[in-house]
Formats: C-alpha cells, sequence, structure tokens
C-alpha cells in the first residue's frame, strides 16, 4: 500500500450496530473487567458478538495462532458486525501476521481498536490494505479508562469525533509545528517490526510511544535501537504517551531528546496514550499536525466516508 494512496474508511457506528469481540494476543485474566466492558457497550446502545471460546487459554496466548486467527476471519467475514474490538493484548498478534487475509479486510472495511500488543496488527493491517485503524481503549481497559478517554473512543464510533485533540499536562520538550501520518503504538511492539516483512513506513510520521512494566535500560535500548536503526531520522515528529511502571519518565523524555538533538522536529511528551486510565484513541495512518504553539494535534484526514 502507497503510503500517499486514498486511505480506506469504515463506516461509523450507530446504536443497534454490532461489535465483534476478539482475543488476537493474551488471555482474558479477569472475567470481570471482560463483563464490565460487555456491560459498558450494552449501555450504550451497542450488540456485541464473540465466539463461545473466546475465554480459552493456551499457555500465555489466547488460544492456538489458528483459534486466533481464525476467529479475527470469521468475525471480519460477518456482514453484520460493524466493528472489531481486541479484548486486550499481551502477546500473540505478531504470530497471526503471516496468515492475515488482506483481501477479506480490504473488501469489507471495519473498525479495527485496540492497543498494546494489537500495535502489530494496527499498523500492519494499515500498511497493507489502507484502512485506517484505531489505537485506542479495549474491552477490558475501557471501563477503567478516564472520562475524556471513554468520550473519544465513543464520539469516534459514532462519527462525532473531533478534529482537534487538546489536552491538559501536556509537556512541549521540544517547539516547532509538523505533519505527517499518525504512527502509534507500543514501543517494544513497533521497534520488533523493524527487519520484518510488518515493518511500517517510517518516513513523514508523527511517531507516538507508550509502554508498560519495561525497565529504564531497557526502554532506553528500545529508543537507542529506533535511532541506530535510522528511524528517528524519518519522522516528522514525536509524542511520547505515559510509561507505566518504566522508572523516571523525565529520563525517558531526556533520552529522546539526545537522540533526536540534531533535529528540529516537535517532541511532546504527557500525551494521553497508553496503558493506564489516559488512552486517547488516535487514527493509525490518517495525516496530522502538531502545532507546538498551542499545543494542539489535529487530524486532517477524514476518518468516516
Amino acid at each position: 500500500m502507497n503510503a500517499t494512496s486514498k486511505p480506506i474508511l469504515a463506516a461509523p457506528l450507530k446504536k443497534g450496530d454490532t461489535i465483534g469481540i476478539i482475543a488476537p494476543a493474551g488471555p482474558v485474566r479477569n472475567e470481570s473487567d471482560f463483563s464490565a466492558g460487555l456491560k459498558m457497550l450494552t449501555d450504550l446502545g451497542f450488540k456485541t458478538r464473540y465466539r463461545n471460546d473466546i475465554l480459552r487459554q493456551n499457555g500465555f496466548l489466547a488460544g492456538t495462532d489458528q483459534e486466533r486467527l481464525a476467529e479475527l476471519h470469521e468475525l471480519w467475514r460477518d456482514p453484520e458486525i460493524h466493528a472489531i474490538l481486541a479484548v486486550r493484548g499481551g502477546y500473540g498478534c505478531l504470530r497471526l501476521l503471516p496468515d492475515l487475509d488482506v483481501t477479506l479486510i480490504r473488501r469489507q472495511p471495519k473498525m479495527l481498536i485496540g492497543f498494546s500488543d494489537l500495535t502489530v496488527l494496527l499498523s500492519t493491517v494499515q500498511q497493507k490494505t489502507g484502512l485506517i485503524t484505531f489505537h485506542g481503549p479495549m474491552l477490558t481497559t475501557l471501563p477503567k479508562s478516564d472520562r475524556d478517554s471513554q468520550e473519544s473512543f465513543f464520539n469516534l464510533l459514532t462519527g462525532r469525533s473531533m478534529p482537534e485533540i487538546k489536552v491538559k499536562g501536556l509537556e512541549i520538550l521540544k517547539g516547532g509545528q509538523a505533519r505527517g501520518r499518525l504512527l502509534p503504538g507500543n514501543l517494544t511492539s513497533l521497534t520488533h517490526l523493524i527487519g520484518t516483512p510488518y515493518e511500517p513506513d517510517w518516513r513523514d510520521t508523527i511517531l507516538v510511544l507508550e509502554d508498560i512494566g519495561e525497565a529504564p535500560y531497557r526502554i532506553d535500548r528500545l529508543l537507542t535501537h529506533l535511532w541506530a536503526a535510522g528511524k528517528l531520522e524519518q519522522i516528522a515528529g514525536l509524542i511520547l504517551g505515559d510509561f507505566d511502571q518504566c522508572g523516571d519518565v523525565e529520563l525517558i523524555w531526556q533520552r529522546a531528546l539526545e537522540l533526536l538533538a540534531h533535529r528540529h522536529i516537535p517532541i511532546w511528551a504527557n500525551f494521553p496514550c497508553g496503558h493506564g486510565g489516559r488512552n486517547r484513541i488516535l487514527p493509525v495512518g490518517a495525516q496530522a499536525e502538531l502545532d507546538s504553539s498551542s499545543g494542539r494535534l489535529t487530524i486532517l484526514d477524514q476518518l468516516m466516508p
């Protein structure tokens, strides 16, 4: 898929529409979180559909590769399902990519939503098909997300998304303006795509990074890997989200500034994107603009057909 091609858009949802629930990575660890997510979607007027074995477990995976891939394809084929929402992340999406039916996905556009390990699926689907995917709360994290994150999630789902995102507490580490394609994702997951057939196109992207539970030296190593591989040379701007349980975030910010000291691009931090309660939904592959003078992230592309 050429980055300059016109993006494929999925239709917005309306009350009564069905959201398909998938477990493409790790297994459900807390059934009460699963139930709470279903209740929230139902209370907002949506129907949900999922396989009766969705709580399956195969070690650290939610079933075999064949089971998880069949689930994704089965729900994607279903004409009554308008959006696909992941239960949780963990690990496992990378194992599905070689047999992913991109023709099916391109032929029947649906919203695909998730984050964490879903990063590799969101990025690959967007890159291979041109479909705009969405980095945002999943079924088990949605009830625990803050009000702003929940509102942006449901507004976007129903086609009422605001084109501008301005948040409190944003840290402008390096000023300036930038325009490019949004590439939000988990730092570990994105870095592991380097050198694979599923590596995203880093050129002229606004890179949004988050992570959880990684030791400070591992975050440093991952950022340094991006720099050493020449990926940070290609981006138009950098946004650092939440780095929960990763040590002193100011050290992470400082390392990003060191690695990009020679580049005149905007660098923002403390953006509400990540594994905590703050996780604003972001369109993967959409053109966006950063304006450091106003602290606004503006989505330039139309997100609904």
